[in-house]
């Protein structure tokens, strides 16, 4: 049965954490590892939140929008892998394979939120003209009210998709339980694969002299530190 009130709650927050990322605050809350473990205690697990939040964190170190050029929305992919992830593990628990299967389903929310925003540029354009046109004629409360008009996209599109995501991971619990035990298996050996990949992206991208050995540690690291956590659940 899908629980309609994480369903909610997960769609409030992804829209205001998109609204964080493109006009409001701009904190780094919408940052993957701090968006998804918020996700996860709105949602009750907070594990997820922060296992899938490392793992899009380090896949997304160091994006970042440069002039024209548009990064992948970093944050919705967040919000969605992350909302599924909590949504699937309530009443089966957190698990990697859980985990795995989110972000293989939902990573590509980055490339999708990356498109959705140049879909909206032109009318983000056009609105800060007609703001900064009001502005100049005194109209000040006239410019705030075309700034809320210019935010409103960004929310409501953001958390329908981020709703949606938490949606299909709670509906998909029945069927998760029927998943043949091999294929979870690799799905929970898929995590730390994953993971130190998206550690040794994250050091390479780093431009450091020895970025290469560096990476190559990061990713032992990674894959070492969940192995030992699988271990550890696996003899609890």
């Amino acid at each position: 049965m899908v629980a309609w009130e994480h369903v909610g709650l997960a769609g409030v927050f992804g829209g205001l954490v998109a609204l964080e990322r493109r006009a409001f605050l701009q904190a780094m809350l919408s940052r993957p590892l701090v968006a998804c473990t918020v996700m996860g205690l709105l949602l009750d697990d907070v594990t997820s939140g922060v296992f899938v939040g490392l793992l899009l964190e380090l896949f997304h170190l160091g994006s970042a929008n440069l002039g024209a050029a548009l990064a992948d929305n970093e944050t919705l992919a967040a919000t969605g892998t992350s909302a599924a992830a909590a949504a699937l593990a309530r009443g089966n628990g957190g698990t990697p394979a859980i985990w795995s299967l989110s972000v293989l389903l939902f990573i590509g929310l980055g490339r999708a939120g990356r498109g959705l925003d140049r879909a909206l540029e032109g009318y983000s354009a056009r609105i800060a003209s007609r703001a900064l046109a009001e502005a100049d004629t005194g109209e000040l409360r006239r410019a705030i009210r075309q700034n809320l008009w210019g935010m409103w996209p960004h929310f409501v599109l953001s958390g329908i998709i981020t709703a949606a995501c938490a949606g299909l991971g709670s509906a998909a619990g029945p069927f998760w339980d029927r998943m043949p035990l091999g294929l979870v298996r690799g799905l929970a050996w898929a995590y730390p694969a994953m993971t130190s990949v998206a550690a040794a992206i994250a050091v390479r991208g780093s431009h450091a002299r020895r970025a290469p050995l560096l990476a190559g540690g990061a990713a032992a690291l990674i894959c070492l530190a969940v192995t030992l956590y699988q271990l550890q659940r696996r003899l609890a």
